[in-house]
């Protein structure tokens, strides 16, 4: 099992960026799909984006097309999410994900993911 510790979160104004990180360590992080989720106050953890093994498909949700990126460096076993044009219904607990589930396709179902970091917290204020 993988070890995820995230970083990068903060407090931000409404149309502000935020970039943050996954350091990955424990087994072999090229081998796993990343996701990234969040969770607000009261809503469920939803998937934010996911990234292939070799970063060359990537899946967003709706709500943040345009607006964030995920990529990987599998060197330096590290995942990012760069957010941009930050608005106030961002803000939550971001948590990156490993997955164990055989294969390279994104995914987005929080079952497929078996290895969490502890989350980091992200308030965009208006």
């Amino acid at each position: 099992q993988v070890q995820l510790v995230e970083s990068g979160g903060g407090l931000v104004q409404a149309g502000g960026s935020l970039r943050l990180s996954c350091a990955a360590s424990g087994r072999t992080f090229s081998t796993y799909v990343m996701g990234w989720f969040r969770q607000a106050p009261g809503k469920e953890r939803e998937c934010v984006a996911s990234i292939s093994w070799g970063g060359r498909s990537t899946y967003y949700t709706d709500s943040v097309k345009g607006r964030f990126t995920v990529s990987r460096d599998n060197a330096k076993n590290m995942v990012y999410l760069q957010m941009n044009n930050l608005r106030p219904e961002d803000t939550a607990v971001y948590y990156c994900a490993a997955s164990g589930v055989p294969g390279t396709s994104v995914r987005t179902r929080g079952s497929d993911y078996n290895s969490w970091g502890q989350g980091t917290q992200v308030t965009v204020s208006s």
